[in-house]
């Protein structure tokens, strides 16, 4: 899997010394560098040579291919050229295992679906990054979010809570909701014989989440930062980190699962999105292992790292008590289970066995300061993920009630 790492994604080549540049102008974190376009490259005099690494680059970030970054830039072709570049000279030139030149040689990716320009005028998060390419799957995928949002409703946010407004909010079919509860339908297990642990339907007060005394691991990842924070910050109450802005908390189960990783990677690669809509990005742990942390943070997930000691994250999510199954019944006679691991080892992640495997998580949108849990996802299966266009819709959502809600007070 491609890591969110400045240093690895550059590599040895020609942008490495670039990173200087890149950091003072803002270009510091890599779901951000990837966006790049053609202005954006010469207003900081990037060479043709620094373009076209930074293209192979990102292509082969999308397809977890880094591995072969330094070789293709060095073979000193252009994206253009070594897309023509056939499976026997991929494998002879460039050391290419036949695997990857399959994933390597698949034009849509894992990003790059087509998706339609909508019609109608953009919203102001999508002015405020309209200097993106048109042509870039960043942008349509944001368009495509903004394109399917839910009609406005008429009660102002002044009038209502978060959860309340919110309370019939439904996006697509295939998921189960209850108010803003959303999970992965049970599926019978070993013919019926054993049944799936019961989930709860409501969503959790926000009480039970504001004075959560959390401690943040990490920072969020810029160039140049170390890869762990030597001297960890005092325990503070969570309702200190949405007071300004929303915030995405992602519920990690075990920092080395192989499922976890995959939701935080495809989860953190929208980073751009996200910041475009003003709303923060949190993994919550509930177990600290330093050399755990180490390897998730920044390679897996770029944005900080908060330690939930008492596991209060995760029984809010469980209704008060921690969702917990045995690995025998929740993921070996598991099918939907069994797929989830399938999908995220398709995406070449590593995994390890370390650290409590069995609470479950999930993953919470908090509205900024005490307006509340504006969405609540349950991994009722072991390696379920919040589908991020769904996520994506929800935080578009509060940033117009946000917005709607400025107008009136300056009215």
């Amino acid at each position: 899997m491609a890591s969110f790492s400045i240093e690895e994604f550059v590599g040895n080549g020609v942008l490495k010394g670039l990173i200087p540049k890149l950091l003072e102008e803002g270009w510091d974190d890599v779901p951000t560098l990837k966006i790049m376009n053609l202005e954006d490259m010469d207003a900081i005099n990037m060479t043709q040579q620094q373009k076209d690494a930074l293209e192979i680059r990102s292509y082969l970030h999308e397809r977890a291919l880094m591995q072969y970054g330094d070789a293709l830039e060095s073979s000193g072709k252009g994206m253009a050229e070594i897309l023509t570049i056939g499976a026997v000279d991929l494998s002879s030139q460039f050391g290419m295992k036949r695997g990857h030149i399959a994933r390597f040689m698949d034009r849509t990716g894992p990003s790059s679906a087509c998706v339609d320009e909508p019609k109608a005028d953009p919203s102001p998060a999508t002015k405020r990054i309209s200097t993106l390419s048109k042509n870039n799957s960043i942008y349509k995928s944001f368009q495509s979010v903004n394109s399917q949002k839910v009609p406005s409703r008429t009660t102002s946010i002044t009038e209502k809570t978060l959860e309340q407004s919110l309370a019939s909010f439904k996006i697509k079919d295939g998921y189960v909701f209850k108010g803003i509860v959303a999970m992965e339908p049970a599926e019978p297990r070993a013919c019926g014989c054993i049944q799936p642990p019961a989930v709860t339907d409501k969503i959790a007060p926000y009480s039970a989440i504001e004075s959560i005394s959390v401690q943040k691991l990490t920072p969020e990842y810029k160039i140049g930062m170390e890869h762990l924070v030597k001297t960890k910050t005092p325990p503070m109450k969570a309702a200190g980190l949405w007071r300004n802005k929303p915030a995405v908390l992602l519920c990690i189960r075990r920092p080395g699962c192989i499922m976890c990783r995959a939701e935080a990677h495809q989860l953190y690669a929208k980073k751009p999105l996200f910041d475009a809509l003003g709303v923060q990005l949190f993994a919550v742990l509930h177990e600290y292992k330093e050399s755990e942390v180490r390897e998730f943070w920044p390679r897996y997930w770029g944005g900080a790292v908060i330690y939930d000691r008492g596991m209060e994250f995760f029984k809010a999510l469980g209704g008060g008590k921690l969702l917990k199954e045995k690995f025998l019944s929740g993921f070996l006679f598991n099918p939907r289970a069994i797929a989830n691991y399938k999908r995220a080892k398709a995406m070449g992640i590593q995994q390890n066995f370390k650290g409590e495997g069995e609470i479950k998580g999930g993953l919470f949108i908090v509205g900024s300061g005490k307006s509340g849990i504006a969405y609540q996802f349950i991994e009722r299966n072991f390696g379920d993920w919040a589908p991020v266009a769904e996520v994506l819709d929800i935080c578009t959502q509060l940033q117009n009630q946000q917005e709607s809600q400025e107008q009136s007070i300056k009215r």
